[in-house]
């Protein structure tokens, strides 16, 4: 039996990590196996977390913080802080209004909401919400006219960017998952596929190689196919390379965002904050380059930004705040998060984002 949302904060959620418990209390065993769930042995789930405590802070004292502002901008777009909602799927699963209530906690703290293609909500009815910044995540289809058209459904409903995923052309090996049974319930699916032409069934004798989801998987080439489809701006998201990084400014990519999936497509990859560095010399000023995976404190945020990321993405503790709580929750999660960041940089003596680089970080032992 699962508990109803609270109508109110208690007292004692004073972290991310707080809502954990509340979360799983008020979500099927199936629901919390596909949230919690990583690829494999989940090692690069553990990892993401554990490499970004790792990495230990050096702060400076003294310094001026007259004006701080941990406020920023992203292709033109203004944000009360460099942290972003990531793309999770079937937010229904959490909170009965789903993706809507993250949106107005999205619009109530002055951030990213980034949507996903598997949302359980309209993209139109999550847009409706409120005056939030959105992006639209996108997984290329095989059926690539009925991606277009998704693409056209996100520009006409006012959504700002695409965040085109290129790390799970397939779903990873998600072992939790499977061996809870997990199945979406009834009124929880990927609303906004409804009407695609389905694949043909895979051959018997096949495992994955040579099967029609495989044999339809995007590749470089279609970027060009991409980019001649809107003018929006477009990120890849799932970039660890920086021999991918470059190919991909070279194909009209606008940004970056380095991510292992959150450790649910291939188990064994380092943490996204091992992997950053790398691609933000790759890449230079050419392209903002965000980072996801792992966030659990504002510590986390500074950490990231002082290896060159613009901003980060968070994932499963904002889904465990609107298990919780809703769009309350979502929004006091982003508060806490924020609030931790501006004490980090107050202590670390960096008034702006700005001014947050590599030299707030120790060496590593």
């Amino acid at each position: 039996m699962t508990l109803p949302p609270l109508d109110r904060i208690p007292p004692q959620v004073v972290s991310l990590a707080d809502y954990e418990p509340l979360a799983r209390e008020r979500m099927s065993p199936g629901a919390w196996a596909y949230l919690e769930g990583g690829a494999g042995d989940e090692w690069t789930l553990r990892e993401n977390v554990a490499a970004l405590a790792r990495r230990p802070l050096r702060p400076r004292v003294l310094r001026d913080m007259a004006g701080a502002t941990t406020a920023t901008t992203l292709f033109g777009l203004p944000l009360a802080a460099p942290i972003l909602l990531a793309p999770v799927a079937f937010q229904k699963l959490a909170h009965l209004d789903g993706e809507r209530a993250t949106a107005l906690a999205a619009a109530a703290l002055d951030t990213i909401m980034v949507v996903s293609t598997q949302a359980s909500v309209p993209i139109e009815e999550i847009a409706a919400q409120g005056p939030a910044s959105l992006w639209f995540q996108l997984y290329i289809q095989p059926d690539r006219d009925f991606t277009a058209a998704l693409i056209a459904r996100a520009e006409r409903a006012g959504y700002r960017a695409l965040v085109v995923t290129v790390d799970a052309p397939v779903n990873g090996a998600r072992n939790r998952e499977q061996r809870a049974g997990f199945a979406l319930p009834p009124g929880v699916e990927a609303v906004n596929l409804r009407g695609m032409r389905p694949l043909a069934p895979s051959p018997p004798d096949r495992l994955l190689f040579g099967t029609p989801l495989l044999e339809h998987a995007p590749t470089w080439a279609d970027l060009g196919w991409l980019r001649g489809l809107t003018r929006l701006p477009i990120l890849l998201k799932g970039i660890v390379d920086p021999d991918d990084a470059r190919r991909a400014l070279d194909a009209g990519m606008n940004g970056i965002i380095v991510s292992n999936h959150g450790g649910r497509a291939l188990d064994g990859l380092p943490a996204t904050i091992d992997l950053l560095a790398p691609v933000v010399e790759a890449v230079g000023r050419a392209a903002p380059v965000l980072m996801d995976g792992g966030i659990r404190r504002g510590i986390d945020v500074l950490r990231a930004l002082a290896l060159g990321a613009d901003a980060v993405l968070v994932g499963r503790p904002y889904v465990h705040a609107l298990a919780a709580a809703g769009a309350l929750g979502v929004a006091h999660m982003l508060r806490i998060l924020r609030g931790e960041l501006e004490l980090a940089m107050a202590l670390a003596g960096c008034p702006t984002i700005a001014a947050v680089d590599a030299s707030v970080l120790a060496p590593k032992s």
